[in-house]
């Protein structure tokens, strides 16, 4: 049955349940790629002349034979804490500074407003959760400890007992350290995001006026382009960031001043290639990561919004 044209007003509830559970599938799907992506860049191979930073497949298959396969899912958890406040804001927030931009009279937003939406979503779920989330992360792929040998005790055991260390030892603004740059890399993702899924999904409805909803397929590869945006417009970013988050606190030194002693070591040791290094995982992380969230994000969403039964309706209706 086709579904009516005048669409509901989705509330926060759904927001927080369909992007719950997308970030969710997509942190199960795509954690691995994500953790060789932060030992890439992190890694100071390459530096020697003559010698090549060590690539994708054999950052991975270095991950596995010293730490086991389940260390590429160090730190998961604190994804997966984080996955569904981060979503909830995203999907939230855009939803209502999209609508604060549109257009009054006609109710649509244009290209325009609707990467400001997103530029603004992005910084929103940065500072409310995706710095913390991703200090406690990184902290915890960087530890190169074998899960397989009991004895090799890590620094920090997990996602709670990494914030308790952190925050005890170093203080809870070191949680933010890097929040600009978090801030930075999140708005041009989402704006770049949220323009393109919109752009393709009018285009798609565009050809296929005779759909109500578009397919779940249709949704994933919408949402794979789209994803793609993001890596390559911010990767420098990216890198500076993972780099100076991982970084222990040096008294006296601004996040200013670190930021740019981060990126000139680069340049000097290891060159301009260096602030692409993780480009690989993070692409093939990011953009299949996307492809799944819009996925299930417009399958729950669509979902729920059918399981909302007003008074007036047949209850045995299907």
């Amino acid at each position: 049955m086709p579904r009516n044209e005048n669409k509901k007003h989705v509330g926060f509830a759904t927001h927080i349940t369909a992007g719950g559970m997308a970030g969710a599938m997509e942190a199960l799907c795509c954690q691995p790629l994500d953790t060789i992506k932060v030992r890439m860049q992190l890694s100071r191979s390459g530096r020697a002349p003559g010698t090549k930073p060590r690539g994708f497949v054999a950052t991975g298959a270095m991950i596995v034979r010293r730490e086991t396969p389940l260390a590429l899912y160090k730190g998961l958890g604190a994804v997966l804490s984080g996955i569904v406040p981060k979503m909830a804001i995203r999907f939230a927030s855009f939803e209502t500074y999209q609508s604060w931009l549109a257009d009054k009279a006609t109710g649509k937003t244009s290209v325009g407003n609707i990467f400001i939406a997103g530029l603004a979503a992005g910084t929103t779920e940065a500072v409310a959760v995706v710095c913390p989330m991703e200090v406690v992360k990184i902290r915890l792929q960087a530890q190169q400890h074998s899960l397989a040998d009991p004895m090799e005790m890590p620094r920090y055991r997990n996602a709670a007992h990494a914030v308790y260390t952190i925050v005890r030892e170093e203080g809870v603004t070191t949680l933010y350290r890097g929040v600009g740059l978090t801030a930075l890399r999140q708005a041009t993702n989402q704006g770049a995001n949220f323009t393109t899924y919109q752009e393709l999904k009018r285009l798609a409805h565009k050809y296929q006026p005779e759909l109500a909803e578009l397919p779940s397929y249709q949704h994933m590869v919408i949402g794979l382009i789209s994803g793609a945006m993001g890596p390559f417009s911010n990767a420098p970013v990216d890198t500076i960031k993972t780099r100076l988050q991982k970084a222990s606190y040096e008294p006296g030194i601004s996040a200013f001043q670190k930021v740019a002693a981060i990126a000139k070591d680069m340049w000097k040791q290891e060159g301009f290639r260096s602030f692409y290094k993780g480009i690989t995982p993070r692409v093939l992380r990011v953009a299949p990561g996307q492809a799944i969230v819009f996925a299930v994000y417009e399958r729950v969403r669509a979902t729920i919004e059918r399981l909302k039964v007003s008074p007036s309706q047949d209850h045995y209706t299907e």
